[in-house]
């Protein structure tokens, strides 16, 4: 069992500059070193969360993603932004209704309906703004920078890799490069049940570190290697609630994707202790070799 962690005295301090008096219910961090996020509580019994960014690109990201693009998600769709304190890295939000998904005993059906919700919520997600000039450039290059990464995910995942699987990965790397044009906008960046909150009848997205403009297929790599790999149904539920199917050149990018998330999960998941990135990791690279090396 990890140590508990501690919320700062000074973030604590500055909401409750914002909010009054409040008590540490929880430490509701992921299970990895750089995640830091507590439940709060004041007198009254009303409930906040204070989140400490693990890096100033995330804060940023973050940040702008409540101010910009997470209010086109609706009412009660996800948390909002009470305000935030860049020299700490520090952001102080709502509750938003609901747990996470996989922690509830949910029925094939129930399953279902998270994954239409889901698709719908991406769907205005997706299509929340209009892109700046900026960001447009950034979205029209986001395949070609995963694929440039690839290199360092090899460096790092080293000998847990064959020669045969570093291979593949580079030539699923360069089909991502020549893949046509695709649809851009604003994508989520860790799309999966663990930051859905299932209320019952709707869904709230959470954990807005890694939104970013980038081709809209990025947003479905986890799912493609999890979720929908084992129930189609889900993938059908949510491409209903998405509002359209995929085109298919976002086919051929989502599989081209899921090589490259392999070789991350298999770097980041063993130096991270989590044995669940890592295994998602070696399933889709051995699935990949047995369909393309058999």
């Amino acid at each position: 069992m990890r140590e508990k962690k501690q919320l700062p005295e000074t973030v604590r301090h500055w909401a409750e500059q914002r909010v009054g008096p409040v008590a540490p219910v929880r430490d509701a961090s992921h299970d990895w070193d750089r995640s830091r996020v507590w439940e709060l509580a004041g007198p009254s019994g009303a409930r906040w969360y204070v989140k400490v960014s693990p890096s100033a690109k995330f804060f940023t990201r973050e940040t702008r993603a409540y101010r910009h693009v997470v209010p086109a998600l609706g009412h009660s769709r996800a948390p909002q932004l009470i305000d935030s304190r860049p020299e700490d890295l520090a952001m102080l939000l709502t509750v938003a209704p609901g747990a996470p998904a996989p922690g509830l005993d949910l029925s094939a059906a129930s399953w279902r309906s998270v994954h239409e919700q889901a698709g719908l919520l991406c769907a205005r997600l997706h299509e929340a703004s209009e892109l700046d000039s900026g960001d447009q450039a950034e979205a029209d290059e986001a395949l070609r920078a995963a694929a440039d990464g690839v290199e360092k995910h090899l460096g790092r995942a080293g000998d847990r890799l064959t020669g045969d699987e570093q291979q593949l990965v580079r030539d699923y790397a360069a089909r991502l490069r020549r893949v046509g044009p695709v649809p851009v906008g604003y994508v989520h960046g860790d799309n999966q049940p663990r930051n859905w909150l299932w209320s019952g009848s709707a869904i709230a997205l959470v954990d807005f570190e890694r939104t970013r403009p980038a081709a809209r297929v990025q947003d479905l790599t986890i799912l493609a290697a999890t979720e929908w790999l084992d129930h189609p149904d889900r993938e059908r539920s949510f491409l209903r609630g998405y509002g359209r199917g995929l085109t298919g050149a976002e086919r051929y990018a989502l599989r081209c994707l899921t090589a490259l998330d392999a070789v991350n999960c298999l770097g980041w998941g063993p130096d991270n202790g989590d044995p669940e990135v890592t295994a998602r990791g070696r399933r889709t690279l051995d699935r990949l070799m047995r369909e393309d090396r058999p």
